[in-house]
């Protein structure tokens, strides 16, 4: 393994957690409508929020889907105001994810 690593044939490591194993005690994903060309700017200002753990684009209704952290419903709840109120942000629609039975995703 460290000749490997030296060699530069191993460049890092994955570690992937149980879901029960995530700090974040609520967890949902959220779709959002974006009005016109503002998905650039919605997605700079989608980043600068925390609780967002990945942004996706789509095709169809929804123009992104992301997904959402916090530790508390109240927290959820602060955070969907939030970016309810991102300049560009048309419409949206959030689910809370209740358990995840399968996930090949790695977290760091």
């Amino acid at each position: 393994m460290e000749r490997l690593e030296q060699s530069g044939q191993i460049i890092g490591y994955t570690v992937i957690l149980r879901a029960e194993a995530i700090s974040s005690a609520v967890r949902g994903i959220m779709m959002i409508e974006i009005e016109g060309h503002a998905a650039d700017r919605v997605i700079r200002a989608l980043g600068g929020f925390a609780e967002v753990a990945t942004i996706h684009t789509t095709n169809g209704r929804w123009d992104l889907v992301v997904e959402l952290n916090t530790a508390t419903l109240t927290d959820f709840d602060a955070i969907l105001r939030r970016i309810r109120l991102v300049p560009g942000i048309t419409g949206s629609e959030t689910s809370l994810l209740l358990a995840t039975p399968r996930s090949t995703k790695a977290r760091l």
